[in-house]
This record gives C-alpha cells, structure tokens and sequence, in this order.
C-alpha cells in the first residue's frame, strides 16, 4: 500500500481494554446520556446469553438494540392510550360483534386495521341506549391508539363546556387547534343533551376543522332525523349531517341491549 493509500484509509475506531465491572458501570452511564433504559437494565443479561450461543459481536449489539425499539415502541402505546383518556377498558375481541346485524365480521376487521382513519373518513355508529356504540368506540379507539395515533374520548357535552370555556379565556383557537392535530377524536353522545346556539356553533367548528382530513368517531342514540333537536338550527344539524356521513362507515347497532344480554349471559353461566 502506498503511503498516499494509507494516509487516505480511514482509522479504525480506537477500543479500550475495560475490566467487566468497568464495562458495566460505563454501559449504565451511556445508556442514562443516551436515554436508553432498556438496554441499561437488560445489556448484561443479553450480553450473557450471547456468549452462550456465540453471537457475534454485531449480531450481540442487534439484539439489545432491537430490545430497546421493542420496548420503547410497548411504551408509546401505552402512552397513547392514557393520552386517549377513555373512561374506562373496552377491546374489540370482548365485543360480541355476532349480536349487530350491521357489523359482518369483514367490516370489524376493515375497521380494526384503522385504515380509515388514515383516509380521514368518518364513523358513525347509531342505535339505542345499551346496544354496544360506546363499547365499540372505545375499543376502535383503544386498538387505533395501540397503532400509534394519536386518539381523544370525549363526550359532546364535556367537548362542547371545554370550547365555551376556552372562548370565554379568548383559547379558542389553541384548543381548536389541538383536537384538529389528533388522528381520532372518538365523540360520544351525540344527541344526549340539547345545545344552545352558541354550544352547537362551536362544535360545528371542530367537525369542519377536521373535515376530509382527519377522521371522527361518533356514537348517537338518535337517528339523523332526530339531530335537529340537538343542534336547534336545522341548518346547522344538516350541516353537521353532511359532514359526518359523507364518505362514512355508518354501523346501526339496532335496539336490543347489548348490556342487558351480557348481564343475562354471566348469570346464566354463574354456578349455581
């Protein structure tokens, strides 16, 4: 190799002889600088079953890296979850979904894969009190969140005292601005409670914020007909019907009580 070839290679990286006790102490700081808490509590153990089956170097250093991703990525979900701010746990594999004519297992599963929400296209799920709309939107939430969106709950009454207050502190447009951000917002009750004027403008402005680009949940106790008491201006309730249902998954979840048929189940299966 001539001089100028060997000037021109590139140095190899310098190594450090460290005692195994200096090696773990130096692996434990790097891993705090570095913000790296799995490979800092499990580097020791992987170095070890390493060596029993004599992994190379390269392929030792793949696995608590891959350890770290694994972990860091079981972290975000459970993050996004909390973030979600459900009222309570509802997964879609305890939702008896074989009960709603309008649900076929085909479209759970479309559903549950959360490709929708990447279109922004809304959800509607419609039907009386206790047939499963709440259950089914918090766990259509719950598994969106678990694939890494960024998901809100909330009631349209909490929404709704949440923008009147947020105008009255003149933070309207931040607080519009922060649920226009999120991939999911999940709004129960829809049509529970009549809003004034004021109330229903509001909320009109989320759903146009997030119009064609982001997606909405809902779950309403009322048929559309029936919005018009809701929002008090017809207009507005058609407006707000527009929106919500243009390119839509609309699932009737039918009047029998979902809560009542599990309440049935559980004492038929209790012992006696």
């Amino acid at each position: 190799m001539s001089p100028a070839s060997a000037a021109a290679a590139p140095a190899r990286p310098a190594v450090t002889a460290m005692s195994e006790q200096a090696a773990a102490a130096a692996v434990a700081a790097a891993c705090v600088t570095l913000g790296l808490p799995t490979v800092r509590s499990q580097a020791q153990e992987i170095a070890q079953a390493a060596a029993r089956d004599r992994l190379t170097h390269g392929a030792f250093l793949a696995e608590v890296l891959v350890a770290e991703c694994d972990d860091r990525d079981a972290r975000r979900r459970l993050r996004r979850v909390k973030e979600a701010k459900f009222p309570r746990t509802k997964r879609l594999e305890d939702f008896d979904h074989a009960t709603i004519a309008d649900l076929p297992p085909a479209t759970l599963a479309h559903l549950a894969t959360g490709a929708w929400i990447d279109a922004g296209e809304p959800l509607v799920l419609l039907g009386d009190s206790g047939t499963g709309k709440t259950h089914l939107l918090i766990a259509l939430g719950t598994a969106a969140a678990e694939q890494g969106r960024r998901v809100r709950y909330v009631t349209t009454a909490a929404l709704v005292n949440e923008l009147a207050e947020a105008a009255q502190d003149h933070q309207l447009s931040r607080v519009i601005g922060r649920y226009a951000r999120i991939d999911l917002l999940c709004l129960d009750e829809v049509g529970y409670v009549h809003l004034d004027p004021q109330g229903a403008e509001l909320l009109f402005q989320i759903i146009t914020e997030r119009e064609e680009r982001a997606s909405i949940a809902c779950a309403s106790n009322a048929p559309f007909s029936e919005w018009g008491t809701t929002f008090t201006d017809p207009r507005l309730a058609a407006a707000v019907v527009d929106r919500l249902t243009f390119n839509a998954h609309i699932i009737n979840t039918g009047t029998s009580s979902y809560r009542l048929r599990a309440s049935r189940a559980k004492k038929g299966a209790a012992p006696s």
